[in-house]
């Protein structure tokens, strides 16, 4: 890790310092080179001095959903490139715990990568931002601090890159019928759509199966659909689940 620094706004009190009243960021490492994860621990994980505890590690997609599931950590620093389908393939299949109201999964993107359909891949699947491995280890813990705290952080060379995407003639239209939603009617639609049962998001959205029926019904009636059914295909046919 050398010069390269976040790019982000107003600096927080303590962050990146381990000085912030005292916070600890819990944090999972997903890189396919042990070598790498071990200079990131040594780098970041003396949690007196930086405020951050690494909880686990995993080097493929597969090693790394069942440690997130596991430790259900603030923060997860992600490679783009991992065996088993990469770090999109990761975030596509962590929707829930990215979704989840209380207790959120944010994810970094650490790659030693700066090609433009990556920053953009990984931005579009969910991750908070993408930082370089040429990122120094101060800018580091300074990056998991604020993306815990649910801010965008890039290196700042990629910025212009997620910007342009944006902007572009080529970004995706805007979707009518999704922005009838209410964002936990847009939870509600993700879980069911993945097969969940009323109970089962009743507890993973802490709230209950009346509430849950409530917020289905009103899916239903905006998006004038009939049943459970139809409500998956029209969430696959946005690639919703």
């Amino acid at each position: 890790m050398s010069s390269d620094g976040a790019q982000h706004g107003a600096q927080q009190d303590g962050a990146g310092s381990g000085t912030d009243g005292g916070r600890t960021v819990r944090v999972v490492l997903v890189d396919d080179h042990r070598m790498f994860r071990t200079g990131v621990q040594a780098e970041i994980g003396e949690t007196g001095r930086t405020g951050v505890e690494v909880v686990g590690e995993a080097a493929d997609v597969d090693q790394a959903l069942t440690v997130i599931a596991a430790t259900r950590p603030e923060v997860v620093l992600l490679d783009v490139h991992l065996p088993g389908g990469g770090g999109v393939e990761v975030l596509r299949r962590s929707a829930s715990m990215m979704a989840d109201t209380d207790r959120p999964v944010r994810f970094l993107a650490l790659s030693v990568s700066d090609a433009a359909e990556d920053v953009i891949g990984v931005i579009r699947g969910g991750a908070r931002g993408y930082v370089t491995k040429t990122i120094t280890g101060t800018d580091l813990v300074d990056a998991i601090f604020r993306v815990s705290d649910g801010d965008a952080v890039f290196s700042p060379r990629l910025a212009g890159f997620v910007l342009d995407a944006f902007a572009s003639t080529d970004a995706p239209p805007v979707d009518e019928d999704m922005d009838r939603l209410t964002q936990r009617e847009r939870e509600v639609l993700r879980l069911i759509a993945r097969g969940y049962a009323y109970k089962e998001i009743a507890k993973q959205l802490f709230i209950s199966v009346k509430t849950v029926e409530s917020h289905v019904s009103a899916v239903l009636r905006k998006l004038q659909l009939s049943n459970r059914h139809e409500l998956t295909r029209w969430a696959t046919a946005r690639r919703l689940v």
